[in-house]
């Protein structure tokens, strides 16, 4: 038996600026993400796509799922492959991750 999300994922407002720096490009610069806590993973910055460069990403072919959030779809950067992802569809308690990107920790400044 699976935890139910709740008891393993924490969604937190986040108004630190939080700025998406690749190859010298600014990709995203906001002060209205959501801080995604799930155990045993670091925690993971959501940036609505407002306050993402939209039009300098690619969707990729990648999918992941999620038993806790859904299915993930992917976005590259020119040769940089899945720099992000997105839950279109977020699964029941999640919602709130809709319409928003996260990217990987190495990316974020």
């Amino acid at each position: 038996m699976t935890d139910a999300p709740a008891a393993r994922i924490t969604l937190h407002p986040h108004s630190n600026r939080m700025r998406v720096v690749i190859d010298g490009t600014l990709l995203a610069d906001t002060t209205r993400a959501i801080e995604l806590r799930e155990r045993g993973y670091p925690p993971r910055q959501y940036l609505p796509r407002d306050d993402v460069r939209m039009d300098l990403l690619t969707p990729s072919d990648t999918v992941t799922h999620c038993p806790f959030k859904g299915d993930a779809s992917y976005f590259s950067f020119g040769e940089r492959e899945d720099v992000a992802w997105s839950y279109q569809q977020p699964m029941g308690g999640m919602e709130k991750l809709a319409g928003k990107l996260a990217f990987y920790d190495e990316e974020v400044k």
